[in-house]
């Protein structure tokens, strides 16, 4: 070969790289009708799959209007970048969406809208603001209604899977991902689901999950656009930052077999910075900070579903809670249901505590928290009637160092149990309580001189041991601060 030849040679995959323009591969754009949806998502799928997508190649969706059927899939993609400058609207048409192998409940179930396997060094931006748009409302049904009649068999907005498969031990890795400057409209179920990635960015994103505009979490929304989770993420090497986020279910939710995550500058509202819920899997080395969340439903949440799990080295850092509306912090068993039974406990009733004296139970599986610390945490006019939160340990494997340092409640309203401080279950007897003085003293009436309350709570702690906490006891416990 000429030894000219060789820098040429070396040039060509930049030089040979194509923007696919969605509009003039024969998109139709502006068009609402199963006829366009369906020809937009066949399309897209060509277009996804089949090596049409090389190396340096950008799929570029221009700023207008293309809807589309879901189960649109992109395979084996790597080196490619997908920028949306207008607007992707699924269909409402959702009798006739197709179902699958890849269901999201299982084979046979609905397709999600969009999902992507084995991706390698893949981008997802736009110049301006691209938007997904979900038109979740068919999918959710009635309030309260609609989950009874199609439960979970509903398609996540954007999915991207990373999971190994048995074929091989790498095949459905997905890697080195970016994503940013999109707004994720009412998805049918979870917004945006990274399975088991390895290095993740998203950054300048929204997510708006919601049935009215109201400035606060009521039963139309939260019953009527329920498992709307924001961004769920599992695996490695995980950094979401500078996003905004309202919706009916978990903001940010951490799954199984996940580590070196970091969480900022996040404003959230729904149920909460969330670790969960987890399975007998572990999760370490997660941090959230320098966050707002205005009006949530729950606060900081860390969850377990099931038993043999551990969560571990975990800091919540820097965030201010406005006014939550339920538990501003919950470290414990997932507080769920998974069946038509609004009250039965998987592992804890959502009818906890107001029913327990009817037999709504919480239970924590035998699991185990370590090294979870809370500092700076600023919890603003709480509108529970029930308390701040639950500490709810394993009676078989108790929690390790849990620490609360800086944390305060500010303008809680007259009346004891607003002033209530965590239910406490099985907590260690190492548990460390901290805030600046003078300041409201966040586990009971505030005062010029905390050391006596401290004492006493924390004496109250130890003497709990690693049984369990029956509901006399949290009478107990309050009286103690007094």
């Amino acid at each position: 070969m000429h030894p000219c030849l060789l820098p040429i040679l070396l040039l060509l995959p930049s030089t040979l790289a194509t923007t696919h323009d969605f509009l003039h591969l024969g998109a139709l754009p502006n068009d609402t009708s199963p006829l366009a949806a369906w020809h937009n998502a066949i399309l897209l799928n060509s277009t996804l799959q089949h090596g049409n997508l090389q190396p340096g190649d950008t799929l570029f969706f221009p700023n207008t209007t293309f809807t589309l059927m879901g189960g649109v899939q992109g395979w084996n993609l790597t080196d490619v970048t997908i920028q949306l400058d207008g607007t992707l609207r699924f269909s409402d048409s959702i009798d006739d969406w197709p179902t699958g192998e890849m269901g999201t409940v299982g084979p046979g179930s609905v397709l999600h809208c969009w999902a992507f396997f084995n991706l390698t060094r893949v981008t997802f931006t736009s110049s301006g603001v691209g938007t997904l748009d979900g038109t979740g409302a068919v999918w959710w049904g009635l309030p309260g209604i609609g989950y009874l009649v199609r439960g979970k068999n509903r398609p996540h907005l954007l999915y991207i899977h990373g999971e190994r498969s048995g074929a091989g031990p790498n095949l459905l890795q997905s890697k080195d991902l970016l994503l940013e400057n999109w707004f994720f409209l009412n998805s049918p179920h979870f917004t945006a689901n990274f399975k088991q990635v390895d290095t993740l960015e998203i950054r300048n994103c929204e997510v708006s999950a919601r049935r009215t505009e109201e400035d606060h979490h009521g039963v139309i929304d939260l019953a009527g656009a329920m498992n709307t989770d924001g961004f769920d993420v599992s695996g490695k090497n995980v950094w979401i930052h500078d996003c905004t986020i309202w919706n009916q279910d978990d903001c940010i939710s951490v799954g199984d077999d996940s580590e070196h995550m970091l969480f900022e500058r996040i404003r959230a509202s729904g149920i909460g910075l969330v670790i969960g819920s987890i399975s007998h899997h572990i999760v370490n080395n997660i941090t959230f900070r320098d966050s707002t969340m205005h009006h949530t439903w729950k606060g900081l949440y860390l969850k377990f579903r099931k038993e043999g799990g551990i969560i571990s080295n975990v800091l919540y850092e820097n965030i201010v809670l406005e006014a939550p509306e339920q538990w501003a912090v919950w470290i414990g068993p997932a507080q769920q249901s998974v069946s038509s039974g609004l009250c039965t406990a998987h592992p804890c009733s959502l009818c906890w505590p107001q029913l327990a004296d009817y037999g709504a139970e919480c239970n924590m599986p035998a699991s185990e928290f370590h090294n979870i610390t809370f500092r700076n945490i600023t919890i603003r006019d709480p509108q529970y009637s029930y308390g701040m939160g639950v500490i709810m340990g394993s009676e078989e494997l108790p929690m390790t160092n849990i620490t609360f340092d800086g944390v305060r409640v500010e303008g809680a309203q007259e009346g004891r149990e607003r002033w209530a401080p965590l239910h406490c279950t099985a907590c260690p007897a190492g548990t460390t309580r901290a805030v600046e003085w003078p300041a409201e003293w966040p586990w009971g009436t505030p005062g010029p001189s905390p050391p006596a309350s401290r004492t006493a709570l924390h004496q109250g702690s130890r003497a709990l041991g690693r049984g369990g906490l029956e509901r006399s006891k949290f009478t107990q416990i309050k009286t103690l601060q007094q």
